[in-house]
């Protein structure tokens, strides 16, 4: 297939960390291509190169007050300056953003051009299916581009690179409406279920779901409704009863699954070797470098419904005892098996008990025995089970949409058009009482959200959001669309004492482990853990910067510099 990409940048190779060869990797390269349902599929299939989708937002949780790394806002390898202050047009993230967004907007114009060449030969069906899979390619990866960067260059055609270059930077206002209708015309042509050996592909449901994201984030609540809604009506998506089986690498196909890309060991399509080394524990052979944050752990709401600084059940002695179930899903408990060996960071722990072997080992997760263990005393553990410490090859799902995100986007949607009615409340109950194992007509067994004031349903939704999302590369997202990044990101890092005596002396020992005291947390649902700190009992790690600017990024260097008249930057870069 001839690919005419956007600007000069988007030409750049980039080396995706994986590739998406679950299809044959045979590609049409002549003028008669096209022309018969074989040769659509296979370019079609060419659409789910997993660098195109994940590059570089499946970092994005890195980015957040989810995690931490050690004492800094990077990971070895990456420009980590996105919450450092210096974020600029020559960083990855910019750059791979960009570049891969217009790779696939380039393959999914140059099918829309050629498709029909295969008029009369394919079913209609046929035909609309492929067309419906390019418009919602084109249309997912503009929206993407106009929340990151604003006014995009726009391009729904095959067009040289001096060509483009003489259009620059469509107003954002006017890209809108263009992504809707690419939404539109996939969400009529594509079909809502395929067999299961094409589970990589869009569907209806999908088309809708990634319309009313990017409504939502666009602030069209009445359109994030409709979208959400319709998709609601299909009836063919439901909640995984089990939430943390749904992240597991041996759950594939799944009910409450929108739309994911698989990974494959046979295929050699793996999770990246960064995240399985830092998400297993050193007892198990990996680093546990990449952890959740303070800030995260304390988000997650009591049993009773509460914030940890309002609820009677709360023990900062014990700050996994009577939390939302999914604190204990996302974040390894105290004291609990994972990954075949107990999990006590504390200085006082050096051993701990194999559970393979039946004997008490070195333990390796303390940072009084190995100093570079985790930092905040925190593991993750979504997704993450002995699986992962074999060969440490993954082939977890790359989950882009599921059907929790379809009920709270239009629950979000609703509320801030202040339309509150039950359909309201049982969409956010029904996920959190997944969480609970019950149904959502349990309420005496979970606690239900009953508020119907829209600021305490705004704060609801959003406090539900995190808990749901943690480690699914939303937060960033939600923080900025929600203007709440500058007050998230802004500020220190909280860790453990650094010094692993100190810790012993001034926390174990004085009874005061895990928290010396509960942190507060604000009407946002962020935490303030400064009292602990002014206490002596933690450590800041590195300061967090989000300025002002970083709600938009800035566009790639090179490509402002090829074109500065026509490709102004973003304010402040």
């Amino acid at each position: 297939m001839k690919t005419k990409i956007l600007l000069a940048g988007m030409c750049l190779s980039l080396a995706a960390c994986e590739s998406m060869d679950l299809v044959p990797k045979s590609q049409g390269n002549t003028e008669s291509w096209y022309t018969s349902e074989t040769e659509l599929r296979m370019a079609a299939n060419d659409f789910y190169i997993l660098g195109y989708w994940q590059e570089p937002l499946s970092s994005s949780e890195q980015w957040s007050d989810n995690t931490t790394y050690r004492q800094t806002n990077r990971n070895p390898g990456s420009g980590g300056t996105v919450l450092d202050g210096t974020m600029n047009g020559q960083q990855y993230e910019v750059y791979a953003l960009w570049q891969q967004s217009f790779k696939l907007i380039a393959r999914a114009n140059t099918m829309l051009e050629n498709i029909h060449k295969a008029k009369g030969v394919v079913t209609e069906e046929v035909y609309n299916r492929y067309a419906g899979e390019a418009y919602f390619c084109r249309a997912c990866k503009y929206a993407e581009l106009v929340f990151f960067y604003g006014d995009v260059p726009y391009q729904d055609e095959t067009i040289t690179i001096s060509e483009a270059l003489q259009r620059g930077r469509k107003p954002k206002a006017e890209v809108l409406p263009l992504v809707y209708a690419d939404f539109d015309k996939a969400i009529a042509g594509l079909p809502e279920s395929y067999g299961k050996e094409e589970n990589i592909h869009p569907t209806k449901g999908a088309a809708l779901a990634m319309k009313a994201r990017f409504a939502l984030y666009m602030e069209d609540y009445e359109v994030a409704a409709k979208a959400a809604k319709a998709c609601m009506d299909l009836k063919l998506y439901s909640l995984e009863p089990d939430y943390a089986k749904l992240f597991k690498q041996s759950t594939k196909l799944n009910d409450e699954k929108v739309f994911v890309l698989p990974r494959s060991i046979e295929s050699e399509v793996m999770l990246d070797a960064w995240i399985v080394k830092n998400g297993l524990p050193r007892n198990a052979g990996g680093y546990g470098s990449y952890n959740p944050s303070w800030d995260l752990l304390a988000s997650y709401l009591c049993t009773d419904g509460l914030p940890i600084d309002e609820s009677q059940l709360f023990d900062p002695r014990n700050p996994f005892k009577n939390r939302d179930p999914r604190c204990t899903m996302t974040i390894v408990e105290f004291n609990t098996e994972h990954c075949g060996f107990e999990y006590d960071p504390s200085p006082a722990a050096k051993t701990v008990m194999n559970y393979t072997t039946g004997k008490a080992q070195s333990n390796q997760d303390t940072r009084i025995v190995n100093q570079y263990s985790s930092y905040t005393g925190l593991l993750w553990k979504k997704g993450i089970d002995a699986t992962w410490a074999v060969d440490q090859k993954v082939e977890q799902d790359y989950i882009i949409m599921r059907y929790a995100d379809v009920l709270l986007i239009y629950a979000e949607a609703m509320i801030e058009q202040n339309l509150i009615d039950d359909s309201v409340l049982k969409a956010v109950n029904m996920v959190r009482a997944r969480a609970y194992g019950v149904d959502v007509t349990a309420t005496d067994s979970y606690p239900a959200v009953t508020a119907t004031g829209q600021a305490e349903l705004r704060r609801a939704v959003r406090i539900e959001r995190r808990m749901e999302f943690a480690m699914e590369n939303q937060r960033l997202q939600d923080l900025m669309r929600w203007k709440l990044a500058g007050k998230a990101l802004n500020g220190y890092n909280y860790i453990m004492l650094i010094n692993p005596t100190e810790l012993l002396n001034n926390v174990v020992n004085k009874n005061l482990w895990f928290w010396g005291m509960t942190p507060q947390i604000d009407d946002d649902g962020l935490a303030d853990f400064a009292a602990l700190f002014n206490a002596g009992y933690c450590s800041q790690g590195a300061k967090r910067i989000f300025p002002e600017r970083e709600y938009l990024w800035p566009l790639p260097t090179h490509d402002v510099e090829l074109c500065p008249n026509l490709l102004p930057n973003n304010p402040g870069y």
